[in-house]
């Protein structure tokens, strides 16, 4: 780690809290698998349609499939918005997640369709700013990994979490680093 600190520099890992959570979360489904301008694309639409920059549940409730569609979104990602919506209206805590535990906000997040643990990690650390998550499914940090310890093979979860227990309690800065050693955007 001492490498990857000295060639990637200063650190600039930053939480982006503009916007209320709904619209973070609603961003985080647009943007699944898509690349980058592509995303941004569709998103722009989205928000367009909803009326506003940081979409409310509100506003996305109102909108139908077809409208939706028509900005750029799979059947799914609607089904996917939907759930979310349907969620934060019976009472999802998104406002509260913050006083939650990494594990109970990661559940609470995950039980909503196409918001995964990595999707909830991502959350913790570039929305709440909780500062000791390791995302061991995400593809950029187990490359890193791999190329900063010279596996040969990607690294198991175990493994990574035995190699970044001395990070505690700053693995997510930690993992800022090793998606940069990668030359790799940040997911948040």
């Amino acid at each position: 780690m001492a490498r990857i600190l000295r060639d990637v520099g200063p650190c600039r890992y930053r939480v982006h809290r503009a916007g209320p959570p709904f619209a973070y979360l609603a961003a985080a489904i647009v943007h699944q698998q898509l690349a980058g301008a592509a995303a941004a694309t569709i998103h722009r639409r989205f928000c367009a349609l909803a009326g506003r920059r940081h979409p409310r549940a509100e506003d996305v409730a109102r909108l139908s499939d077809a409208e939706l569609r028509g900005a750029g979104l799979s059947r799914q990602k609607v089904g996917y918005l939907r759930d979310l919506v349907a969620r934060v209206q019976d009472g999802l805590p998104l406002g509260r997640l913050g006083r939650l535990s990494d594990e109970a906000a990661i559940e609470a997040l995950s039980a909503v369709k196409g918001v995964g643990r990595w999707t909830a990690e991502m959350y913790l650390m570039f929305r709440l700013g909780r500062p000791d998550v390791l995302p061991v499914g995400d593809l950029g940090i187990r490359r890193a990994m791999q190329k900063a310890w010279r596996r040969r093979e990607l690294p198991d979860p175990d493994w990574m979490r035995g190699a970044a227990e001395p990070w505690r309690p700053y693995r997510s800065v930690a993992c800022w680093y090793l998606w940069q050693s990668l030359d790799v955007r940040t997911p948040g």
